[in-house]
């Protein structure tokens, strides 16, 4: 018997099974196609993935902007925020409004992490900022500054004001000494407005030649004294570092200048020393005092510099903070330990820009044509063209 073989299927049925399982997947293929794309149009070698909707920018929760500004900015700034929020709105700016020196003090003392410091006195950031380092980093807290702004030192009244008939822009330094009027004063030893104040007395004594103005509104107002020296070159009034007010004094302190819009908007004021600027947001009526005392006039900057406020305060023990009379000037920086540098930037780049500036006119806050910048060489280079423009 032959060996037993083992028997493979015909080659060529192979073949012939092969090619009709080959047709019948095809025709199958074909009636998928068929179906799926019309048959006069031919497929695409590669279909490519269609392109992603812009997904909103940025990502996350916004950035917050934490700025610190002067009182008298609260309501131009709540408009420029507004208005930079629309334009960027990955941005949330924060402000917060406090007397200037106050607002310098939550950064330097306070050690809180601030974005932007908007002051109404541009020479407390070169006082306080400059001259004080962080202790994190040994760093100062600012080395420049732009001075945008100015303003002019007005009185603000109601038409239930006592004496509101008689009072005008000759005699209301007299006027205001009257023991049965309310005034209000910012206090100075944290606020530009309050030491403003002050000077304004004096001013008009060398305007008018008499010496008795600042005597006779503030002698016996105070528990410590504010007092007053007169010599030929200038007159300097020294601010004890307690500063409260007698139980019958007919001047009230508080901390801010617009504090005290509310207490004149009650009837608890008669007057109040505020910004021209302010007086307008809100309303009030407004007695303009004369350039040599509103402290508005740039020509008259040595006239006004006949006058010093020293501030006598152990808190500062390093630098002597001392104010000459000058033109109002509006200083603002970025403090070294900020946060969110760039988008600070981008807040003052709008802040200076002609929307910006249109917002300050329409609160008849006047912005100087062009910024003045100290500390050029320290400047973000995106800030930089303004030392070209403004210097």
């Amino acid at each position: 018997m032959a060996n037993p073989r083992l028997e493979y299927p015909n080659p060529h049925y192979l073949m012939k099974n092969w090619i009709v399982h080959l047709c019948l997947a095809a025709i199958l293929l074909a009636g998928c196609a068929s179906q799926a794309v019309p048959t006069k149009t031919a497929l695409p070698e590669a279909t490519p993935a269609p392109s992603p909707l812009p997904s909103p920018s940025p990502t996350g929760p916004p950035t917050p902007l934490v700025v610190f500004c002067a009182g008298s900015l609260i309501q131009p700034f709540a408009d420029l925020e507004k208005a930079f929020e629309s334009k960027y709105p990955q941005i949330d700016v924060r402000n917060e409004c406090h007397g200037s020196i106050q607002v310098i003090r939550h950064v330097t003392e306070l050690h809180e992490l601030i974005d932007v410091v908007a002051t109404a006195d541009a020479a407390l950031i070169p006082m306080l900022m400059y001259q004080t380092t962080n202790p994190e980093t040994g760093l100062p807290y600012a080395n420049w500054h732009i001075r945008f702004a100015s303003n002019r030192l007005g009185l603000a009244y109601t038409e239930q004001s006592q004496l509101a008939e008689t009072i005008n822009a000759e005699n209301w330094a007299q006027v205001l000494a009257d023991p049965r009027l309310r005034v209000g004063l910012a206090d100075p030893r944290f606020d530009a407005a309050g030491y403003r104040g002050l000077m304004a007395f004096a001013l008009a004594q060398y305007a008018t030649g008499n010496y008795r103005l600042f005597i006779d509104m503030f002698n016996g107002q105070f528990t410590q004294p504010i007092t007053i020296f007169i010599d030929d070159e200038e007159t300097r009034i020294d601010v004890p570092e307690i500063l409260e007010t007698t139980p019958d004094a007919h001047i009230l302190l508080r901390g801010a200048s617009i504090q005290l819009i509310a207490l004149l908007e009650s009837g608890d004021l008669d007057y109040a020393f505020e910004y021209e600027s302010v007086i307008r947001q809100h309303g009030l009526k407004l007695l303009s005092l004369p350039d040599e005392v509103n402290l508005g006039v740039e020509d008259l900057n040595d006239f006004y510099q006949q006058v010093l406020v020293n501030l006598d305060f152990q808190r500062f023990s390093t630098i002597q903070p001392e104010f000459r009379g000058e033109q109002i000037g509006y200083g603002i920086t970025i403090p070294s330990n900020a946060p969110h540098p760039e988008s600070a930037e981008l807040f003052i780049e709008f802040l200076l820009s002609p929307e910006g500036r249109a917002i300050m006119d329409a609160n008849f806050h006047p912005v100087f044509p062009s910024p003045d910048v100290d500390g050029c060489e320290n400047i973000p280079p995106s800030l930089a063209g303004l030392c070209q423009a403004g210097n």
